[in-house]
């Protein structure tokens, strides 16, 4: 697995994190300790921002997850993939969009600039 495919995987961890535990420790693994995250709904800096942004997330959406779709495209510290978030009862994806990310020199996010492509009621 190459760098960029090791924090597309971590990244999509931390967002499916289950429990508050699960998400201290995926986001610590996937994000620099400044790390931000900024998309057309918000914007989030440090371990506990972004997690605060993802536990909103899952309150807003229960029962979703968000998958990767398409293949990850990467060139030096970048990588931008798309996704979908998708209902774990009957597959709905009522929300989708794409990430560019920046890596640190350790492999970790430093930065997600996040692009929403549909949602739902727009």
């Amino acid at each position: 697995m190459t760098t960029h495919e090791d924090a597309v995987e971590r990244y999509f961890t931390a967002w499916n994190a289950a429990t508050p535990e699960d998400l201290a420790k995926a986001v610590a693994a996937a994000f620099t300790e400044d790390g931000t995250y900024t998309d057309p709904l918000g914007e989030a800096k440090g371990h506990e921002g972004i997690a605060a942004a993802i536990a909103g997330a899952h309150q807003q959406f229960p029962g979703f997850a968000f998958e990767l779709t398409g293949t990850p495209d990467a060139h030096h510290n970048l990588v931008r993939f798309t996704w979908d978030l998708v209902s774990t009862t009957d597959g709905s994806a009522p929300a989708a969009g794409f990430d560019v990310i920046t890596l640190a020199d350790d492999g970790r996010i430093s930065g997600v600039a996040g692009f929403l492509d549909r949602l739902p009621g727009a």
